[in-house]
């Protein structure tokens, strides 16, 4: 069977977030000397106010940070790794739990899903899923101040031009009155709110439902899910079309053949002898891959545009199938 690594750690406790960096064990501890981390503060305090940041916004923000984080850098030192197939990862990610606990949420905001899949063009699924998996429907998004672990990742060293840009994003965020600093949470490596973005991914692409107010991803569900669906329209959502589905491959189709680079017609994979596990092909969509994440024997899917752009969000064939099954059980 092929096999995948996936690294545990921050608020999805079985995925990477969108575009939460991942770093390496460190070998030797960075010395947190206060008086060290007192003179890094007050440069990231003169390059925001520099940037036209308010400095009261500023010196709010960086009273939440007096020294490094040991929780933080704990964290991102000692992220445990597993190795783990698609079967056991899906048995993770797709719990009856969490099924039963999605279709609940959904049926309770069903209204304001299809006003927000309409209003973007992207499908309520790929929403669902997405706010499913990232923060288990908004119930799990993390307790760390983002400027106290942003501030103490970039000033740890390993990633710091990464983190302290990052963090000055985030101080930008703070400084546009979305959130207040004291309310701004998230993972160990700082990505916030129910949609799980770090700084960067908010500034591009949070939304605020109806458009004009504050984007708050940490409490607002309409600005959560529109945040969600803005992320997958900014990235060629095609509206209408599925992400992909189950099928059945013949013995002649071999590994080798297959893959997200081979792309052939609809027509072309049925005259090899692939069938969807249920009822027919989409007719919305004209092509697709074929992709079998444990190898011969294990669950073969065929996957069109729209898994691609899923994977805009988490760069993971594991992901973006959790996302879709996850999405079409719960919608």
């Amino acid at each position: 069977m092929l096999r995948r690594k996936l690294l545990v750690g921050g608020a999805s406790a079985l995925f990477a977030t969108p575009v939460l960096a991942r770093t390496t064990a460190a070998t030797t501890p960075h010395p947190a000397a206060s008086s060290s981390y007192a003179t890094f503060l007050a440069g990231v305090r003169r390059e925001a106010i520099g940037q036209g940041i308010s400095a009261s916004v500023v010196d709010q923000a960086l009273a939440l940070t007096t020294q490094p984080n040991a929780k933080v850098l704990k964290a991102d030192r000692h992220q445990p790794e597993f190795t783990l197939t698609w079967a056991q990862y899906k048995d993770r990610v797709l719990t009856e739990k969490k099924i039963s606990d999605g279709l609940a949420a959904v049926g309770q905001r069903a209204a304001l899903l299809n006003r927000i899949s309409s209003t973007y063009g992207v499908d309520k699924g790929a929403i669902a899923g997405i706010w499913g998996l990232e923060s288990a429907y908004g119930t799990r998004m993390g307790t760390f101040h983002v400027i106290d672990a942003l501030a103490t990742l970039a000033y740890d060293g390993r990633r710091s031009a990464f983190f302290r840009s990052e963090l000055m994003k985030a101080l930008s965020i703070l400084g546009q009155g979305d959130i207040t600093p004291a309310g701004m949470l998230g993972s160990y490596a700082g990505a916030m709110g129910q949609p799980q973005f770090m700084p960067s991914a908010y500034l591009r692409y949070a939304a605020s439902y109806p458009e004009g107010g504050r984007r708050d991803i940490w409490h607002n569900e309409a600005d959560v899910f529109a945040s969600i669906a803005n992320y997958l329209a900014k990235c060629h959502w095609l509206p209408g079309q599925p992400w992909g589905e189950e099928v059945l491959l013949p013995d002649t189709i071999t590994q080798a053949q297959i893959g997200l680079t081979a792309v052939h017609p609809i027509s072309w994979w049925a005259q090899q002898g692939v069938r969807p596990r249920a009822g027919q092909f989409s007719s919305a969509v004209q092509e697709g891959a074929i992709i079998r994440p444990d190898g011969v024997g294990g669950e073969a899917f065929i996957v069109y545009h729209n898994f691609n752009v899923i994977r805009r969000y988490n760069p993971s064939d594991f992901y973006a199938l959790g996302v879709g099954l996850l999405g079409d059980a719960i919608t």
